[in-house]
Order: C-alpha cells, then sequence, then structure tokens
C-alpha cells in the first residue's frame, strides 16, 4: 500500500474516534478460514450514529441476505486474521496442549467471545472499503498478483516433471540406472510434501517474504542440478528445490483470500488450482524438445531464467496481502500519528512463539489423519491420482515408445492430453457454481434457511469418479500398436477431466468442512498426496514392464473403482458424519 492510501486511513481513523475509542463494529466472515468476529450489544443511539460513520461493508449477496435479519442490530467488524495457516495468532486458553480440547467446537469460534475486547484494537476503515485492505485493490491488480503466484506454482511443478525427460542422457554420463534417476523425481515431490511448515511462517513475517526467500532459495539449489559431476550432487539438490518451492503451494492460497471474498473467489481459486497440475503435464514436453535439440543440463538452466524472472515478478508487483501483517503497518503508523501507544495490532499482542506455532501447524495434520476417516478416504483418493499421474511419467515414455516409435519431445506430446482436460475442467467452474446455488435454493425450499453445506462442493466429484475409472480403462486397453496413438492420448484425457474436477472438489470440500483446521486439513492432504506421488515413479516402469501395458492400468483402475461410491456417499451423509467429527464443522 503507498504512503498516500496510508496517510488517508490515518486521517479517517483520527475524524471517525476523535479523542474517545471507536464505537466496537464487527464485519461477518468473508470467507477467509481463520477470521474471528467479536460483537456487543449497543444502544439504539449508538447504532444510528454509527451507521452514520461507517460505510456498509459490502452490497449482500445471495447466501448474506438470511443473516443480515438477525445481525440487524450490529455493525460488524472485521477481526482479520485471515489467510491459510494457524487458525488463531492470540492463544486465549490457559492450556498449552496442542491437541484440541474434546469439548472445544468445532465451527469458527471468537477467541474474545466474553471478553471485552480493547478499542485501541486497529482494524480496517469500513471493512473491505478501507484503501490499505487488500480487497479494495483494482481487480486488475489482483489478478496480475493472482498470475504472478500461479506462474510461481507452475514453475515448481514443471521442475517436477521437466527432469524425467533427462533419465537418458543423465544416466549415460553418471553410468546409473533409470531407478536411481527416478528417485530425483521423487525427492522433489517428497520435499514439496513438507511444505507446510512455511504456512505458520507466513503467519509471522507476512507472505511477501516467504515468496522472496522461497524462491531465493529454489534458485539456488537449482544450480547444483545444471553443474552436477555425480548423481548424489543431483539428488541432493533435487529435494532441497522441492522442499523450497513448496511455499507456493502451502502459502499463496491464501493470497487468493486475502484479496477475494468468497462469492468472488471460486475463479480465480480455480485458476490457482490449475496452476500445479499444468505444471507435470508440460513439463514432458518441453524437457523432450531440450533434450532432442541441446543438453540435458540445458532444462536446468531454462528452470533458473525462467525462475528468475518469477522473482523479479515477485518483487516488483507482488505487495504484502497478509491482513494482520498489514494491520500491524497501520498500527505502527497510528501510534507515530497519534502519539497514543495504545493503537495495537492483533498480530502484536500474540503469546505464541515461532516454534510452539510451527509445531502446532505440523502436528494437527496428523491428528486429522488420525481421527477423521472422512478426510482420510478423501485424502487417499486423490493421492492415488496424483500418484497416477506422476506414475504416468515413466509409463507414457514406455508405452508409445514402444507401441509407435515415438521420440523424447513426440512423447512430451502425448501429455496435451491431460493438459486440455485440465483447462476445460477449468472453463467449466461457473456451471459447478450454478449447481451450488441450486442445491442451496432447494435446501432453502425445504427448510426455509438459506444456507450453504460442505457437501454442495462434492457433486463434481461425484461426476468426475467414473471419468476417471473409464478414463483409466480406455487408456490401458488401447494402448496396442494396432490402434491410432490418439485413442488413448484421449483416454488419458478424459481420466484428466475427472481427476481435475476431483481436485477441485475435494480442496474446496474440505476448506469449507475443517473450517477452523482449513490449513490443517489441506496439509494433511498434501502429506497424503505428495506421498504417493513420491512412490508411485518408484514401482510404476517394472509393474508395466511385468504386467504389460493393459493389465498394468486396468489395476490402477480397479483401484480408482474401488473408491469410486465414496464422494456419493459423503454427499449423501457427510452431515451426520461431521456432527460427529472432532474438528469438522457440525452445521
Amino acid at each position: 500500500m503507498n504512503e498516500k492510501d496510508l496517510e488517508a486511513a490515518v486521517d479517517r481513523a483520527r475524524v471517525s474516534r476523535g479523542s474517545t475509542p471507536p464505537p466496537l463494529v464487527e464485519e461477518q466472515e468473508g470467507g477467509d478460514h481463520d477470521h474471528h468476529s467479536t460483537t456487543t450489544n449497543t444502544t439504539t443511539h449508538d447504532h444510528d450514529n454509527d451507521k452514520k460513520n461507517f460505510a456498509p461493508i459490502r452490497p449482500a449477496t445471495a447466501t448474506s441476505k438470511s443473516r443480515r435479519h438477525s445481525l440487524s442490530s450490529t455493525l460488524r467488524r472485521e477481526r482479520s486474521n485471515n489467510g491459510y495457516g494457524v487458525e488463531d495468532l492470540i492463544d486465549h486458553s490457559s492450556s498449552s496442549s496442542l491437541e484440541a480440547p474434546d469439548d472445544e467446537p468445532a465451527t469458527p469460534q471468537d477467541p474474545n467471545a466474553g471478553q471485552e475486547v480493547d478499542p485501541f484494537e486497529v482494524t480496517w476503515d469500513g471493512g473491505d472499503l478501507d484503501p490499505l485492505c487488500p480487497r479494495s485493490m483494482p481487480t486488475w491488480r489482483k489478478w496480475t498478483i493472482i498470475t504472478i503466484t500461479s506462474i510461481g506454482s507452475f514453475a515448481v511443478t514443471h521442475g517436477s516433471a521437466i527432469y524425467t525427460a533427462s533419465y537418458e542422457q543423465m544416466n549415460a554420463e553418471f553410468h546409473t540406472s533409470r531407478l536411481v534417476a527416478t528417485i530425483g523425481l521423487s525427492l522433489y515431490v517428497l520435499g514439496i510434501a513438507l511444505g507446510p511448515f512455511w504456512s505458520p511462517l507466513a503467519e509471522f513475517y507476512g507472505r511477501r517474504p516467504i515468496y522472496l526467500a522461497s524462491f531465493v532459495a529454489f534458485i539456488i539449489w537449482l544450480i547444483p542440478s545444471a553443474v552436477a559431476k555425480n548423481i548424489e550432487t543431483m539428488l541432493v539438490a533435487r529435494f532441497f528445490q522441492g522442499l523450497a518451492g513448496s511455499a507456493f503451494l502451502s502459502v499463496s492460497g491464501g493470497t487468493v483470500s486475502d484479496m477475494f471474498v468468497r462469492d468472488k473467489m471460486l475463479m480465480p481459486m480455480a485458476i490457482f488450482s490449475l496452476a500445479p497440475f499444468v505444471g507435470p503435464s508440460t513439463g514432458p514436453f518441453v524437457g523432450g524438445i531440450i533434450v532432442t535439440y541441446a543438453n540435458w543440463r540445458v532444462m536446468h538452466y531454462y528452470l533458473l531464467v525462467m525462475s528468475g524472472v518469477v522473482l523479479l515478478s515477485l518483487a516488483l508487483f507482488v505487495p504484502e496481502t497478509y491482513h494482520p501483517v498489514l494491520l500491524k503497518r497501520k498500527a505502527v503508523r497510528l501510534r507515530k500519528e497519534t502519539k497514543d501507544d495504545r493503537w495495537f495490532a492483533p498480530i502484536e499482542r500474540s503469546n505464541k512463539s515461532i516454534p510452539v506455532t510451527v509445531a502446532l501447524s505440523l502436528l494437527r495434520p496428523f491428528q486429522i489423519l488420525m481421527y477423521e476417516p472422512m478426510a482420510v478416504i478423501l485424502n487417499v483418493y486423490t493421492a492415488v491420482l496424483l500418484g497416477l499421474l506422476y506414475l504416468f511419467f515413466g509409463a507414457f515414455p514406455l508405452i508409445f515408445r514402444t507401441n509407435h516409435g515415438f521420440n523424447a519431445w513426440q512423447v512430451g506430446l502425448t501429455f496435451m492430453g491431460l493438459l486440455v482436460s485440465m483447462v476445460i475442467a477449468c472453463l467449466t467452474t461457473p456451471f459447478w457454481n450454478r449447481v451450488r446455488f441450486w442445491l442451496i435454493e432447494r435446501r432453502e425450499k425445504k427448510t426455509g434457511i438459506l444456507k450453504d453445506e460442505p457437501e454442495d462442493q462434492l457433486p463434481q466429484v461425484i461426476f468426475g469418479a467414473p471419468l476417471i475409472t473409464g478414463g483409466l480403462f480406455w487408456f490401458g486397453f488401447t494402448s496396442v500398436p494396432e490402434i491410432h496413438w490418439i485413442v488413448p492420448v484421449i483416454g488419458s484425457a478424459v481420466f484428466g477431466l475427472g481427476m481435475s474436477y476431483a481436485f477441485t472438489g475435494v480442496f474446496t470440500f474440505l476448506v469449507a468442512a475443517y473450517p477452523r483446521y482449513a490449513a490443517s486439513a489441506l496439509a494433511s492432504n498434501a502429506l497424503v498426496r505428495c506421498s504417493f506421488a513420491a512412490a508411485f515413479p518408484l514401482f510404476g516402469y517394472q509393474m508395466y514392464e511385468a504386467l504389460g501395458f493393459q493389465w498394468a492400468t486396468g489395476l490402477l483402475a480397479f483401484i480408482t473403482l474401488a473408491l469410486l461410491p465414496f464422494p456419493y456417499i459423503f454427499f449423501r451423509f457427510g452431515k451426520r458424519i461431521r456432527a460427529r467429527s472432532r474438528y469438522a464443522t457440525s452445521s
């Protein structure tokens, strides 16, 4: 935020607050997972005055109108602790245990409930309308930030898959086997799986420092890959590349929620979710072209150049968007301008240390895996799908070189079916949004309450599940020399379409079902998903050689067939399951 906006905010604070503390105002949660709100009763006279001093938070939407009546006697203020990360920076409990108590409510609750809130706590003046609030940014600037961070996610996952095209030349130079070279792919993905440790650091320092620090480290670890003289150097460098780059997969989702409210978040989140899967789909093609017309080391220099451009773009065009950090800056300025040291931002009153916060963020995903069977099954489902995608990096070259005599870049082209299907899935996002609103309206007709449920996110998973299984059978049993190569590629595209629907639906369901622990739910998914993706390439090549092209893929199709009913089961009975859950919301 620029100096002019900051000064204007300070002036408005002086005018609206005068010499006395401001009236307490609260804004309802706007789609973030870590927002907490506070409420106080006011007199009719105070309420009338507040209406004059504060602009509306935002126009009413279809999902907010039903809440307006019950909150008509209270204006609202944003407590603003949003994003994908630690749920509450301020520990108001007397217990130091990292485990949530058994009687802790599963729905988002205000940590200050029953306590008097300090009137000098700095908030957004006018809610999202405050010029310092990232949600008040011009639309073009929001989309610039989304584009750059999405390209960052693309670059990280692109680096995972482009490596697979180097096996033949690199193995010849290092005198090693294909299996050992494949470990470089697995270690990279394993590094990505450990990415959740970045999230709590972002809660303390903001998102921008994490982006810059992680991408600098990513670039540094690309250098040993480009100049490696042995396979050991390559394997170590690959692991730390994945670990450094994982910040974009664990932190940047929060940037979307920083800038967009829930009813505006669907398309930017779809773009952001698409980027990590476009990366692996395009990697073999780009890598195939490089090794066909140049040396395998050139692909690592290509990654260095692309990452350098991304880093420069981050430094120039991506500002800090994390609300608590921005409020801290605002509080510092208020204290300076008003000569009153009582002004403070919530993050400045945090009594959690970084080690405890990191420990909590790393422990809770395992708690969810231990106590939440619904999350475990969906995590395993998406893990199998991502494992299959990474297994294809070994299967596609084997199948299309053996059956159709393709060279390296032609094999890379066969992954374009997956890419096209993912783009189609992204473009159909508005349709699934309409399906969700239809379910909400149908529920309102039955119950008289306008309310969405986490299960409203699952229809696209239900629709995608048969496409996954059918696409795998299609791909497997058409992978013969007598059938034109485009036929199995179309089958892989059908699989990719179903996979994209499954990922989008499961991610949004986990966020909606575990609103207070959304970061931990997503971290648990990333841990299981990337662990499978790291393991599958290690046995895929051998499995296809032992079972044959048709039955190796058929075996994988039967595994997805066994998991196919679960999205429908959770759609029908998910609310009952959540009612008995320790961490999920029950309403």
